[in-house]
């Protein structure tokens, strides 16, 4: 499976992302991350965000976001049924272990 984290977009991120099933990302990445967001879209690219160790902040991002991993079942469970995010998952694992 091809994916690629968010730091090694670089300068063209559409470009970049072309061929990937999948942009990984840290809930760092998301405020600078609008144009890369936008693109996934247009590039049929899933986008996954590692959000463990810090607080989720809701946002119009989230609509664009397919797996995110947090810290325990039950933030899980609540941005289950608020977020709309097809995978939100509490996990120590990889994200990438989490990808499909």
């Amino acid at each position: 499976m091809q994916w690629i984290h968010f730091s090694d977009l670089g300068e063209d991120p559409r470009s970049a992302m072309q061929g990937h099933r999948w942009l990984v990302m840290n809930a760092e990445d998301v405020p600078q991350a609008t144009a890369a967001l936008a693109f996934s879209e247009l590039e049929d690219v899933l986008v996954a965000v590692d959000h463990r160790g810090v607080e989720v902040q809701h946002g119009l991002w989230m609509r664009a976001v397919h797996l995110m991993l947090v810290n325990d079942a039950e933030q899980a469970e609540a941005l289950r049924s608020s977020s709309g995010i097809t995978q939100v998952i509490a996990s120590d694992q990889p994200v990438e272990s989490h990808l499909w």
